[in-house]
């Protein structure tokens, strides 16, 4: 190591090391001091230049464009027919919803459309209340719940209504997680608090580097949406709740190899101060390298077209430096204040009979290293099999799949859908120039999956719209097929510059951006994860072969956690943006563990024999590897408590592909790899 990690340890593990202590405190107060931006905005999914979000902002410009439409949909709770009283009561009830607060641009707007629109079969009826289009997040949510207790309460008791469309469903998201974030903390506290009180069977130790990764998230919380809010950027409740639990498991992760190797060294040293020199020289630059090459894996989502993947990119990034800004600060000079006694009763002592290279990751280590053919391939053949789970998988959720919980919204769609045609009740949105209107008109009601085209009015700026019914439920396979078929056909209008919008036309874009980031943003992750550990290890063929590892090991996980998603959660398909964030913290986290292992095992090489140094890194290490892999695993699944799908999935792939990480691809196939591959693993240096 060189001189300069020498002086940051020595002032951070020294008796003046209080300095560092107070610094982080400071920080932590001055980043509370300035609080977190309060975004009342709704997030942007959906690229500038995607054809549904120029739509939305054309629509802006017609009459009545910057109003959202609610659909109130009533039906008898004993299934029958509605009768002419329930008629009359629901135009009651709308006008009453109506009445409502919805924003300021409903104030003056103008009539809503037909008072009441009954089902063909006579056994429902729809209302339409339109919102302000520019209310958002929680205002949104207290607009939408005081309309549905008002017609709730002007209904007779035997009628059900059910408020959805754009602002039903924009509330539920935001109303969803309403004190989710504080549920997500307390429970991500809890189960770290309870893991690192198990390994380090201590009473007090576990406190520390909870306290300082648990300030870590907070000032993360708050640094991030800064910045985010700065670059013009909108975050979401699903991003913070992404951070928190980055910032959570991998702050935890630098704590524990930091007292892992404080407390081997303490076996070593009569010294605490000079044994946790010594751990911090060791274990700070591994912990920094696998920092910065997950903040640049991260940084590689800011090369991708959906805005929703850029924020996360960024606010993962800021929440990182933080954690380890805190963690390197915060902990070693609280180590160096209580010393030894901190690990009391298991207190490590000089010659205390210590000697990890007799326990069960030894044995696990020597017997890879005796039959290295065996068990690599072994383990690569289960990381195929786990990948095969890839084959026929299902990718994109509808607006009507999103929730693991119930949602009014949810429940009303799927009201209309079984009452009223297909698309009726959310249609799709036309708008060209308005000299063209005529051909438009006529070729949207040649193609096959439209049901009926009606003007929806003209701007001042030369444009028109229409109104097109699709004939297949809205968030089908069958309904984004049609969308791709008008958009085929418009095109032979150029003239007409015409741009097909609404739900669906949103869903495909969204599932477009997606496939596009994941092919381009993917290989750029592998690329910057590469690069780095080739300036790690100066090396060519170890970063190969750790890639490669790394790789079938993602893509192992993805496999089993779409099986399991889908035959076992019983979710009907993996949300769009799941294989790339999957992706990414996999092969990003997971290299976390690949620089803890291999740079110790350069370490060892210098005076051991590859091989040999590999069966030691192994037994030194696979306890706190195992320990920080259980940690993250269980982190992650506790993004299971948020009530979107898609979180639940990425907490179920990541933390599986995690654990495969700990236990499969650390510990047997990266051992079996250098066992093979021997001294010319570290090629083109001589090393070994």
């Amino acid at each position: 190591m060189g001189a300069l990690p020498d002086r940051i340890a020595e002032r951070l593990s020294g008796r003046r090391s209080w300095w560092a202590l107070l610094l982080a405190v400071l920080l932590a107060g001055l980043a509370f001091a300035m609080g977190a931006p309060s975004s009342t905005s709704a997030p942007v999914s959906l690229p500038k230049s995607a054809d549904s979000a120029q739509v939305r902002e054309l629509l802006k410009t017609f009459p009545g464009g910057d109003l959202s439409q609610g659909v109130a949909v009533v039906t008898r709770r004993d299934g029958a027919a509605l009768t002419g009283q329930d008629l009359s009561a629901i135009s009651s009830m709308r006008e009453r919803m109506l009445a409502v607060d919805r924003g300021e641009a409903t104030k003056n707007a103008p009539p809503a459309g037909p008072t009441v629109v009954p089902a063909p079969d006579r056994k429902a009826a729809i209302a339409f209340v339109p919102f302000d289009s520019s209310v958002t997040g929680f205002p949104l949510v207290d607009a939408v719940k005081e309309v549905r207790e008002t017609a709730k309460n002007v209904l007779p008791q035997g009628l059900r209504v059910e408020l959805t469309g754009g602002p039903g469903f924009g509330a539920d998201i935001a109303n969803s997680f309403a004190g989710a974030d504080l549920r997500l903390i307390l429970i991500t506290a809890l189960v770290v608090a309870v893991l690192l009180l198990i390994t380090y069977r201590s009473p007090i130790l576990w406190l520390v580097p909870l306290i300082v990764v648990a300030l870590a998230d907070r000032v993360a919380s708050i640094v991030s949406a800064r910045v985010v809010e700065a670059l013009g950027l909108v975050s979401d409740g699903s991003t913070s709740g992404i951070t928190s639990v980055l910032v959570f498991g991998a702050g935890t992760n630098y704590a524990l190899l930091l007292v892992s190797r404080y407390r081997e060294e303490l076996h070593r040293e009569t010294d605490h101060r000079a044994a946790l020199r010594t751990a911090v020289r060791h274990a700070g630059p591994a912990v920094l390298a696998s920092n910065l090459t997950v903040v640049l894996a991260l940084g590689a989502l800011l090369f991708a077209v959906l805005p929703s993947n850029r924020v996360l990119g960024l606010s993962s990034a800021v929440g990182l430096l933080v954690a380890l800004v805190f963690v390197m600060l915060m902990l070693p000079p609280a180590l160096a204040l209580l010393g030894r006694k901190l690990f009391w009763p298991f207190v490590p002592n000089v010659g205390d009979g210590h000697d990890e290279q007799r326990g069960a990751w030894h044995r696990v280590a020597s017997a890879v290293s005796a039959k290295p053919w065996l068990y690599g391939g072994v383990g690569v053949l289960v990381l195929v099999l786990c990948a095969l789970g890839l084959i026929n998988v299902k990718v994109g959720l509808s607006q009507t799949e999103q929730f693991r919980v119930t949602a009014e919204s949810v429940d009303g769609a799927r009201t209309i859908g079984e009452h009223y045609p297909a698309g009726e009740a959310n249609p799709t949105r036309v708008v060209a120039r308005t000299a063209a209107a005529g051909p438009v008109q006529e070729i949207l009601k040649g193609v096959d999956g439209v049901r009926s085209v009606r003007p929806a009015g003209t701007s001042s700026d030369g444009l028109t719209s229409w109104s097109v019914v699709l004939a297949a439920p809205s968030g089908t396979d069958a309904a984004t097929g049609t969308i791709r078929a008008v958009r085929d056909a418009l095109r032979a209008v150029p003239d007409a510059q015409a741009l097909v919008g609404g739900a669906d036309a949103e869903a495909l874009d969204q599932a477009d951006g997606a496939s596009r980031d994941l092919k381009v943003v993917a290989p750029l992750i592998l690329l910057v994860v590469f690069v780095v550990l080739i300036a790690l290890l100066r090396a060519l063929v170890a970063p190969l072969l750790l890639m490669a590892s790394t790789a079938l090991s993602a893509l192992a996980a993805i496999g089993a956690g779409s099986w399991i998603s889908d035959h076992i959660a019983g979710f009907p398909a993996l949300d769009d943006g799941v294989p790339l964030f999957a992706f990414l913290f996999l092969v990003a986290l997971g290299v976390d563990y690949t620089i803890f292992l291999v740079t110790r095992a350069r370490e060892e090489n210098v005076t051991h024999e590859t091989r040999e140094a590999m069966v030691r890194v192994v037994s030194a290490t696979g306890a706190v590897i195992t320990s920080a892999g259980v940690v993250l695993a269980a982190v992650f699944a506790v993004l299971g408590v948020l009530p979107l799908i898609v979180l639940t999935q990425l907490g179920i792939v990541v933390g599986l592909g995690i654990l495969l990480d700990t236990f499969l691809v650390r510990t047997v196939v990266i051992p079996a790899l250098w066992s093979l591959v021997g001294a010319k693993v570290w090629w083109p240096s001589a090393l070994g």
